[in-house]
């Protein structure tokens, strides 16, 4: 019984310290033998309290202690950074000499103490930030504040940014219904291009090929989603997802046409269109609510005007589109696995689907203004 039990590899303190020396020009075979090392914290930090060993359990709890500020500021850093895409202190990966000095000291000190005074609460921290005049400004440029301001540092203006790869792709699968929220669970596989994972799997890997999954896993939250680091999910990849081979502190955002290809062509935003389509056609029994429905799912906006007028001459023009063509609109409204309702006409949802596709697809979707 004993034999068959998983052994785990634990790490433990040795009864007696390894003695250890300063390094003649860091040369690891060249010790000092007259110049002892003890373990304590560098002098700028202060020191460990007189009751906590010298230990890594000492250090980790030095690490959470209230009078220890670095690691509150780091925390408070990294929450403003999620809220406005840039931290107080932009290099949110490099606190050291090396870092960018903090835009707001005073400010990042405070959100620290906040963070740290009211239970560890990043909820409550983040309810503040979203509730604050800063989080609510328009990203509108104002010329008289752009020569001072250019880069939105001093919040002048919201900074505007594209969401990040799960946001979009869970953010078209909420407007669509389709989002299982369900929390925990094991890894899913949802779409993805056949052969992917052949390229690049040796012939002995247990992952060498691909198994999609179905039902309630192919619209899991992104965080669930099966990750191979040697061919990660290429939609997520797109919109600039790491690759996870090594700790990603702050991401890049790029903005390319592959970017749009993605959002019109992928099978799972497809599959989102045409249910956020199927939604609006029943709820509403004229074109100009399923237009008006879908695009605040959407975006959140209204849409009216000039805007809805052109929405709807296009919806038109699909329209007669997919009348002449009914074996284009079986094609497009066929696309992935989630249940079509049969009583819909697949011509009006094909054409109402497109206009689903673009809303998905507009800059006041995947973009946070």
């Amino acid at each position: 019984v004993e034999a068959a039990v998983p052994q785990a590899m634990v790490m433990r303190e040795r009864p007696e310290p390894r003695p250890t020396f300063v390094l003649h020009r860091g040369e690891y075979d060249k010790p000092d033998a007259e110049q002892p090392v003890l373990r304590e914290l560098p002098a700028m930090f202060g020191a460990l309290p007189p009751d906590q060993p010298r230990d890594r359990l000492g250090l980790a709890r030095w690490l959470v202690a209230d009078d220890n500020p670095l690691t509150w500021r780091v925390a408070a850093n990294r929450l403003w950074e999620f809220v406005f895409g840039e931290g107080i202190v932009r290099t949110s990966e490099d606190f050291g000499l090396q870092g960018e000095w903090p835009s707001h000291p005073e400010l990042l000190d405070w959100l620290a103490v906040e963070l740290r005074d009211n239970g560890h609460s990043v909820r409550g921290v983040l309810r503040l930030l979203v509730t604050s005049d800063a989080f609510r400004r328009t990203s509108r440029r104002d010329p008289a504040a752009a020569d001072a301001d250019p880069d939105a540092r001093l919040l002048t203006r919201f900074p505007r940014r594209r969401l990040s790869a799960e946001a979009i792709r869970d953010q078209a699968l909420y407007a669509a219904g389709l989002l299982v929220e369900r929390v925990g669970g094991p890894s899913v596989k949802p779409y993805q291009p056949p052969g992917l994972w052949r390229e690049v799997a040796m012939l002995q890997s247990n992952t060498r090929l691909f198994e999609r999954d179905d039902g309630d896993a192919l619209w899991r939250r992104s965080l669930y989603t099966y990750w191979k680091r040697a061919c990660p999910p290429p939609s997520l990849s797109t919109f600039d997802a790491p690759t996870r081979e090594f700790c990603t502190i702050r991401r890049s955002r790029t903005n390319t046409p592959l970017q749009a290809l993605v959002l019109w062509n992928d099978e799972q935003f497809v599959e989102a269109a045409r249910r956020l389509a199927e939604r609006a056609m029943r709820e509403h029994g004229d074109d100009r609510g399923r237009l008006t429905a879908m695009h605040r799912r959407a975006t959140g906006h209204a849409l009216d005007g000039r805007q809805l007028a052109l929405a709807l001459a296009t919806l038109a023009d699909l329209q007669r589109r997919y009348h002449a063509d009914p074996d284009a609109a079986a094609q497009l409204v066929a696309v992935g696995t989630a249940p079509r309702d049969p009583e819909l006409p697949a011509a009006d949802l094909a054409a109402l689907t497109l206009l689903a596709s673009a809303f998905l697809d507009l800059d006041a979707t995947v973009y946070l203004d």
